[in-house]
């Protein structure tokens, strides 16, 4: 099951999203204080940032969270998949497919791209994004951190 986060998942989402940013799939921890004001801004508003929990068995697995933003290129809305993390004992369920699926039939009406990025050694995501209808970009991304 995929739901919106309640304030309740407070910190299972910290605890979560701090095995995520420990490990191969991002480069570098983040500070705790960065999850927390993230949930925060999550639960003020979905302006911009959302976040979902995966549920299964009746127990919080995983999460995900996307940013919304209008693109020209793409005549719409995009979500940009931020973070996915599912424990390791639950991947390979259907919670991903799941996941994509709500996303489409529950987000903006204008809905036009779903963006995400995935390490080149992740096979197995990029396999799964693959057959979801998902094609690499034709560019590198960049970015400036603002301290």
């Amino acid at each position: 099951m995929i739901r919106k986060f309640v304030p309740e998942d407070r910190e299972d989402y910290i605890r979560f999203s701090t095995e995520f940013y420990n490990s191969s799939a991002v480069d570098k921890p983040v500070p705790r204080e960065h999850f927390e004001q993230g949930f925060d801004e999550m639960m003020r508003s979905d302006v911009y940032v959302q976040g979902y929990m995966l549920v299964c068995d009746g127990n919080n697995v995983g999460y995900c969270v996307t940013m919304k933003t209008y693109s020209v290129e793409a005549g719409g809305i995009t979500i940009w998949i931020d973070e996915l993390f599912v424990l390791e004992e639950y991947r390979s369920k259907g919670l991903g497919r799941e996941l994509f699926k709500y996303i489409e039939e529950n987000g903006d009406k204008k809905l036009r791209r779903i963006r995400l990025e995935v390490e080149l050694e992740n096979g197995r995501a990029i396999s799964l994004y693959k057959k979801m209808g998902f094609e690499p970009a034709p560019y590198d991304g960049m970015w400036k951190t603002i301290l």
